[in-house]
C-alpha cells in the first residue's frame, strides 16, 4: 500500500467511531455531517478490506480486524498528537488553568489539601476541580476530558499512564467505649462485633452491594473468606469521612486504609488497632491520559502531586509501621 495514497484524516474517523460505534455520534463529536461520516467508514472499509463495523441487536460492533486496529490508530494519533504540540514551558505562577482530578474521598482527604496548600504557593491563580468516581468514566481519563484519576484500581487500561504514590495497609477504627475493648482485640472478637463496609475503586456509578457476594466486598471479606471466616456488616457506605463519623459514633468497626485511619490520630473518642489478621495491601494510583503525557502543564501537576505523596508518606512512616506485614518485592513509586 502507498501510504501517500491514504487520507490521513480517516484514522481519526476510524479512532472516534471504534469509541462511539455510532456514525451520528461520532459525526457529532467531531463536528461533521452524518453523511460525511458514512462516506468515511465506506472509505475505511475499502482501505482496510474489511466491515469495521457490523450492524447486531445491540447496535454496531467492531469486527475482530477493527479490534486490532483501534489500540495501534489511538497510538498513532497520540504520536502525530505529540509531535506538532508546541513544546511551551508551563509558567505556574501565571497560569490560570483549570486542572480536574478525580478522587476517592480517602484519596482527598489525605492528599488533596495538602496538594492545594503547594498549589496555592506555586501557581495561585490555578483552579482545582475535584470530582468522585461516580462523576467520571475510563472514557473522560482516556480523551483528556479528566487531568488524572487518584484512587485504586482493580483493573485499568494498559494505554493509561501510572504512577503509584505509596502502599497502603488496614486500621480498624472504633469508638473508645465499643464493648469489645473490654477484651484482646482478637480475631474471634472482631467477627462478634458489627462491622460498618467501606469502598470505592475505579471509575462509573456504583451499585448496591450483595452481603452474600464475598469476592465483591473486596479486600478485607476476601481475607476473612480465605479462612473460612465472615463479619456481620450492619453498614454499607462508599464514603470514607462517613465510616469514620459512625464508627465515632456506634459501637461498630470501621476496617478502613490506614492514612484514613491517621487523619483521627488526635480523636480522643476513638481507638485505632492493626486488624488482628492479614489483609493484603493495595497500591494508592494516580493515573492520566496518554495525550497529556508530554502537556507541560500536566508534567508540573504529576510532579506537584508525587512530591506531597512523598511528604505524607515519610510523616505517616512512623504511625503507619504498626499496620505494616511483611512487605513483598514489587513496584512502589514505579512510572510507566
Amino acid at each position: 500500500m502507498d501510504i501517500s495514497r491514504v487520507d490521513l484524516n480517516l484514522l481519526v474517523y476510524l479512532d472516534v467511531l471504534l469509541r462511539e460505534k455510532n456514525v451520528t455520534k461520532a459525526a457529532n463529536h467531531l463536528g461533521i455531517t452524518q453523511p460525511a461520516m458514512s462516506n468515511g467508514l465506506r472509505r475505511l472499509r475499502d482501505l482496510f478490506d474489511d466491515p469495521l463495523l457490523v450492524r447486531t441487536s445491540e447496535g454496531m460492533t467492531a469486527t475482530e480486524r477493527a479490534t486490532e486496529l483501534q489500540p495501534l490508530v489511538r497510538g498513532i494519533l497520540s504520536d502525530i498528537e505529540q509531535a506538532v504540540q508546541e513544546k511551551a514551558s508551563f509558567s505556574a505562577n501565571e497560569s490560570q488553568r483549570v486542572f480536574r482530578i478525580m478522587a476517592s474521598d480517602y484519596a482527598e482527604s489525605c492528599l488533596m489539601p495538602r496538594v492545594l496548600r503547594r498549589i496555592r504557593q506555586e501557581a495561585p491563580n490555578v483552579i482545582l476541580d475535584v470530582l468522585t468516581p461516580s462523576d467520571v468514566s475510563f472514557q473522560d481519563v482516556e480523551q483528556g476530558r479528566l487531568d488524572m484519576a487518584i484512587n485504586r484500581f482493580d483493573k485499568i487500561p494498559q494505554s493509561f499512564h501510572q504512577k503509584t504514590l505509596w502502599t497502603e495497609y488496614f486500621a480498624c477504627l472504633m469508638n473508645l467505649r465499643n464493648p469489645i475493648l473490654q477484651d484482646p482485640f482478637t480475631l474471634d472478637s472482631y467477627l462478634e462485633a458489627s462491622h460498618i463496609w467501606v469502598s470505592k475503586t475505579g471509575f462509573g456509578v456504583g451499585v448496591g452491594v450483595n452481603p452474600k457476594d464475598v469476592q465483591r466486598l473486596g479486600w478485607v471479606d476476601e481475607a476473612l473468606g480465605l479462612m473460612g471466616r465472615k463479619r456481620h456488616i450492619a453498614v454499607f457506605t462508599r464514603h470514607y469521612q462517613v465510616a469514620m463519623l459512625l464508627a465515632e459514633q456506634h459501637d461498630l468497626i470501621a476496617t478502613l486504609p490506614s492514612r484514613a485511619a491517621w487523619l483521627q490520630k488526635d480523636n480522643a473518642n476513638l481507638v485505632i488497632k492493626p486488624p488482628p489478621f492479614d489483609i493484603p495491601p493495595f497500591e494508592l494510583k494516580m493515573a492520566w491520559s496518554p495525550l497529556l503525557q508530554h502537556n507541560a502543564d500536566h508534567q508540573w501537576l504529576r510532579r506537584v502531586v508525587a512530591a506531597v505523596a512523598e511528604e505524607v508518606d515519610e510523616e505517616f512512616a512512623e504511625f503507619g509501621h504498626q499496620f505494616e506485614a511483611v512487605e513483598t518485592d514489587g513496584p512502589h513509586r514505579s512510572e510507566r
